[in-house]
C-alpha cells in the first residue's frame, strides 16, 4: 500500500537517487559490482526498472527476489505519519475492500435496507482513496 500511496500523493520523499546496474541477493540490494548502497537499516527505498521488485521496500527486505537489473534506486525519508497512514489504509482495504467493490449500491429486504457511500473514484462507491482523502491531502504534491 505504501507504494500506491506515494504514487497517489506524487511524493516519494527521496533524498538520494542512484542509477546503474544493481544486484539483489538475500534481501539486500547492492551495486552490481558488490559495493554497498548508502541505505540504513530500516530505511525505505524505491526500486525502479526491476523485473521482480519494483516498488517501495524497507531495508533490508527478505521478500525481495534475487536478480540483477539496470534501473534506479532511490533512498527515501518517508515520514512516520505517512507510513502509519498507509498501514491504516491497508487495514481499511482488508476490512471494507470487498464490499466497496460490490456492484450493489443499495439493497433492501425484510424491513432492512442500506446504501453505500459514494465516492469520486469513478466506481460510484467509496474507495480507500475516498475514505482517506482528507488525511492524504496534507502530504500531496501538486
Amino acid at each position: 500500500m505504501l507504494t500506491k500511496l506515494c504514487q497517489k500523493l506524487r511524493n516519494w520523499w527521496d533524498v538520494d537517487r542512484w542509477y546503474g546496474e544493481f544486484a539483489i541477493s538475500d534481501g539486500a540490494i547492492t551495486w552490481a559490482n558488490g559495493d554497498a548502497l548508502d541505505l540504513q537499516s530500516g530505511q525505505y527505498f524505491r526500486i525502479i526498472g526491476s523485473v521482480f521488485n519494483d516498488g517501495v521496500h524497507q531495508y533490508p527486505d527478505p521478500t525481495l527476489k534475487s536478480e540483477t537489473f539496470s534501473g534506479s534506486v532511490w533512498a527515501l525519508a518517508i515520514p512516520a505519519e505517512v507510513v502509519s497512514l498507509s498501514e491504516e489504509m491497508a487495514a481499511w482495504e482488508t476490512q471494507y475492500g470487498a464490499s466497496a467493490a460490490s456492484p450493489y449500491q443499495s439493497e433492501s429486504f425484510g424491513g432492512y435496507s442500506y446504501s453505500k457511500a459514494s465516492g469520486s473514484s469513478g466506481s460510484g462507491t467509496a474507495s480507500v482513496w475516498d475514505a482517506f482523502r482528507a488525511q492524504m491531502n496534507q502530504w500531496r504534491k501538486i
